[in-house]
C-alpha cells in the first residue's frame, strides 16, 4: 500500500508566518517522508503558484481582496474539484470560511479531518453568515483534533461534536527544544543576591494579549523588570502608559527581534507572562517554548486551551483575566520565592518534555491519518 495522500488546506503558507501556519508547516515538512503532503492555501499576488518548499508541494490560489486578515481567494473550490481524485484525506485548518465552502462544494467525498484552532470571538456580524457553514462542515468531518481538553470546554461551536474530537497537544519546535537542551546544560553564572526578577512578555502588541493589564500590574510589582518583545498597533499606547505609571525604567520594549535574540530573552528570563484577555488567545504556544527552557509561567484561566498548558501551582501560577491586582499578586509572589519559582520551571520543563514535543505531535497527527 502506497503513502497516503494529503492535502492540508489553510488560509497562508511560509513564508507568512503566524501560530496556525507554523503548525501548518510542521506538519506538511514533518511528515513528507511519510506521506504524499501537498498544501493548498491563498496567494496573496493574483496569480496561481505551485512551488515546492522543503520537499513539500505548495498550491497558492489567487485572491482578489483581504476582508480583514482574511485572504479571499478566487478560484479555491475549481482548483479542490481538480485535485479531489488525487487526495485521501483533506486535512482542513478552521475556522476558515473560505476553506469551509471549498470542501463542501468540491464534490470530495473522501476522509476529512479538521484542525479547530480557536472560537471565532470578535467578529460576531460574520459569525451570522459563517455559522450555518462552520457547522456543516464540522458535521463532515471524521475527526476534529484540538490542542487542549479546554478547546473542547471553553468552546460553544464544538459542544454538539465532542463525540469527534480527539486532543493532539501542539509541539515545540525542534529547533527551539534544541536551543533549550542546550541552554540547561550550559554551566550559568552566579548573580548577585540584589539582581531584579527578569519578567518576559513576547506576542503581538494587540488588544487581546492583555499588555495593558500587564503594564499596570507591573507597576506595583517591587524588584523586577519587564522585557516586552513584539510589535503591534499599540506599541505606542502602551510606552505612553508606561511613561504614564512611570516605569519606563523597568520596562523594554524590544519590538520584533531576530531568532537568536529571541533564543537570548528566552534564557535570561526568570518567569515568562502571558497575560491574555479574550480567548481568542486558545493555546499560546510561546508558553511551551519558555517552558522548554525551564521557565515558570504566569497565564490566565480563559475558557480555552491556555490554563490547560501550564499548570497553576505547579509549572507557574494562573490568575483570572483582567484582574489586575492578581496578577501584580502573582509576580510579586514569584519575586519573593525563589525556590518555588525554581521549581516550578524544573517542573515546567518537565511537563513540556512528557507533553509537547514535536515528534509527539506528528506521531498523533500521523496516527490519525493511518486510522482513517
Amino acid at each position: 500500500m502506497g503513502k497516503k495522500r494529503i492535502l492540508q488546506i489553510n488560509k497562508l503558507y511560509y513564508p507568512y508566518v503566524g501560530g496556525i501556519e507554523r503548525v501548518v508547516q510542521q506538519i506538511a515538512e514533518g511528515l513528507a517522508d511519510k506521506t504524499d503532503m501537498k498544501v493548498l492555501v491563498s496567494s496573496e499576488k493574483k496569480k496561481l503558484i505551485e512551488e515546492e518548499i522543503n520537499g513539500v508541494q505548495v498550491i497558492r490560489v489567487p485572491s482578489i481582496a483581504m476582508v480583514g486578515n482574511l485572504p479571499v481567494p478566487l478560484g479555491l473550490t475549481k482548483k479542490l474539484r481538480s485535485l479531489r481524485h488525487e487526495v485521501d484525506v483533506i486535512h482542513l485548518h478552521m475556522p476558515y470560511p473560505f476553506g469551509d465552502l471549498a470542501c463542501l462544494l468540491s464534490n470530495y467525498k473522501g476522509k476529512i479531518v479538521v484542525w479547530w484552532h480557536s472560537d471565532v470571538v470578535r467578529q460576531k456580524k460574520m459569525m451570522l453568515l459563517y455559522k450555518p457553514i462552520m457547522n456543516r462542515m464540522l458535521k463532515r468531518a471524521d475527526v476534529i483534533i484540538v490542542a487542549t481538553k479546554g478547546h473542547i470546554e471553553g468552546s460553544e461551536y464544538l459542544k454538539p461534536f465532542r463525540d469527534k474530537c480527539i486532543i493532539v497537544p501542539f509541539g515545540v519546535d525542534q529547533k527551539i527544544e534544541y536551543e533549550a537542551d542546550k541552554y540547561i546544560v550550559e554551566p550559568k553564572e552566579q548573580e548577585c543576591e540584589t539582581s531584579k526578577v527578569q519578567f518576559l512578555f513576547i506576542g503581538r502588541l494587540i488588544y487581546y494579549k492583555g499588555c495593558k493589564v500587564l503594564l499596570e500590574a507591573f507597576k506595583d510589582v517591587e524588584n523586577a523588570k519587564l522585557t516586552m518583545v513584539g510589535s503591534g498597533d499599540m506599541e505606542q499606547e502602551l510606552k505612553d502608559l508606561a511613561k504614564s505609571y512611570h516605569i519606563e525604567d523597568k520596562v523594554d520594549f524590544c519590538g520584533e527581534v531576530a531568532e537568536e535574540e529571541l533564543y537570548e530573552h528566552l534564557k535570561s528570563c526568570d518567569v515568562f507572562v502571558l497575560p491574555s484577555i479574550v480567548r481568542s488567545e486558545a493555546f499560546g504556544l510561546v508558553q511551551i517554548e519558555a517552558m522548554a527552557f525551564g521557565k515558570p509561567v504566569i497565564n490566565t484561566n480563559l475558557p480555552s486551551g491556555v490554563p490547560y498548558v501550564s499548570l497553576d501551582k505547579i509549572t507557574g501560577l494562573t490568575v483570572p483575566p483582567e484582574d489586575v491586582q492578581a496578577l501584580a499578586k502573582a509576580m510579586q509572589w514569584l519575586v519573593d520565592h525563589e525556590e518555588e519559582r525554581n521549581e516550578m520551571g524544573r517542573m515546567a520543563r518537565k511537563r513540556m518534555k512528557e507533553e509537547y514535543r514535536m515528534e509527539t505531535m506528528l506521531e498523533r497527527v500521523f496516527e490519525v491519518y493511518e486510522t482513517l
